[in-house]
């Protein structure tokens, strides 16, 4: 009995510590400098230990792709990686090896990002390799032809083997359609087949420059002079030659639509249904997150109790809510055999159904919120951590308050406004896309029933129709 009280009243403890933690994060003192080139710097001081995390990103990313050649900013930041400066691939390699640090360079949907990870003592080769990777870059055609091949092979080997892989491709270029969010990041096999070495060094021209340039830098310095140290590396980059595409909101889809990529070997269906939801700015952020905690976000979370544990449907379904500077995709994927893909779906609808009618209960908000305020302290953590989070608010114009507000904003949510926000973000059944990976000529007439079917084989080389 003494030791059954005291497991009681350590996780009770836990708890509490988690949701003070929560309630206690707010981001570090920073400095915000905005060079007259553009480029805008952000710097703060974490002295506990010797190391500093650096984050770069230049505006644009996949979004900025031209149409007929997706994935040309992804195969930029791979090339960017393989030589820069006096240094070749295997000697650029060997110069971050050789003291133990990380640099990574990728592209998403709104920027090409860049991570480092360095001792403090190796402040100034990470701000070099940083430098050189950006603003002189070697973009040896050699490395864009390897790059580009492997990318096409691993699309191909993802539509063999594992083509869930490829939802979210084909799902966002059919929400969003021409727009584009619905651009495959990492491009599809006819779009990387057309990148010539020429169209990369027109873009890296066109799109890369420091006017779109932020550097956050956290850790083990001194601010004034690393500062110094930034803005002589990076105050006299030039512009990027052309201007980015101007985005506008895209369109929300309504009815109900499917598309089927027929894998006819394949022995599972992959679904990916939904529509648009918010952007990064809504201010039901805090309701936002525990709401899709309980849906989706977790393993005891509804959809996954419902269609793996009680079913026994999949191995897994999640619901996702991507928030970006413009409306982005509100979710739920999973996958199950063939012969079930109509109850799996089913199912997952009449989860979304009770979800949006019912809301959560007293006991499901404080799980959700125990959940979250366990998982939110540990990501600002490290100098690497803080530092993407500050980038990210300077990509977004967003200030400290976002991330120092969002432990109260938890605290204080309640069923009613968590409710409100399921009711305005999450799509009714009637109002969903429905992406298919399968076999269609087992489910062509079983998925018919949700709205008009448009097909295509997975051995198209493009992710839209």
């Amino acid at each position: 009995m003494k030791v059954r009280f005291a497991i009681t009243l350590l996780l009770a403890l836990l708890l509490l510590s988690a949701r003070a933690g929560a309630l206690d994060v707010k981001l570090p003192q920073y400095e915000r400098v905005s060079l007259p080139n553009g480029t805008v710097l952000v710097l703060s001081e974490k002295r506990d230990v010797p190391l500093i995390g650096l984050e770069a990103i230049v505006r644009g990313g996949a979004s900025s792709d031209p149409e007929s050649l997706n994935g040309l900013s992804s195969l930029l930041a791979q090339v960017m990686q393989h030589g820069a400066g006096d240094r070749n691939a295997a000697e650029f390699s060997e110069a971050i090896e050789s003291v133990g640090g990380e640099l990574d360079a990728s592209a998403d949907i709104e920027g090409l990002r860049i991570s480092a990870d360095f001792m403090s003592r190796d402040a100034e080769l990470m701000i070099e390799l940083v430098a050189d990777m950006l603003q002189r870059p070697t973009l040896a055609e050699e490395e864009l032809e390897k790059l580009r091949e492997r990318s096409i092979n691993l699309i191909k080997a993802a539509k063999g083997g594992n083509p869930g892989q490829l939802l979210s491709a084909y799902g966002n270029a059919f929400l969003f359609g021409a727009h584009p969010y619905g651009n495959p990041v990492g491009g599809s096999e006819a779009s990387l087949g057309a990148i010539t070495h020429e169209d990369l060094l027109a873009y890296y021209e066109g799109f890369v420059g420091g006017d779109r340039l932020i550097i956050s830098v956290v850790g083990d310095f001194n601010l004034e002079a690393m500062k110094a140290r930034l803005i002589a590396a990076f105050g006299e980059w030039r512009a990027a030659a052309s201007a980015l595409p101007a985005l506008s909101a895209a369109s929300k889809p309504g009815g109900q639509r499917v598309l089927l990529i027929d894998a006819p070997s394949a022995t599972q269906t992959y679904f990916w249904i939904g529509n648009l939801g918010v952007a990064i700015y809504y201010p039901g952020r805090a309701e936002l997150d525990l709401a899709n905690t309980v849906f989706g976000g977790r393993f005891t979370s509804m959809l996954n109790t419902e269609l793996r544990v009680n079913a026994g449907l999949t191995y897994g379904a999640r619901s996702t809510v991507s928030r970006r500077l413009l409306p982005g995709p509100v979710v739920i994927s999973s996958f199950t055999e063939t012969s079930t893909t109509a109850e799996a779906i089913d199912l997952a609808l009449e989860v979304l159904e009770t979800f949006r009618r019912s809301g959560l209960d007293d006991d499901m908000l404080q799980s959700a919120r125990n959940y979250i305020m366990g998982q939110f302290p540990p990501r600002l953590e490290t100098a690497p951590q803080i530092a993407a989070q500050l980038a990210m608010l300077e990509k977004y114009g967003l200030d400290a308050s976002y991330i120092d507000n969002y432990g109260p904003a938890l605290e204080g949510a309640s069923t009613a406004s968590v409710g409100a926000v399921i009711e305005e973000v999450y799509p009714s059944a009637d109002n969903l896309s429905f992406i298919l990976i399968g076999n269609a000529a087992a489910i062509r007439e079983a998925v018919a029933k949700y709205g008009q079917v448009a097909e295509m084989s997975i051995d198209e080389p493009r992710f839209r129709n």
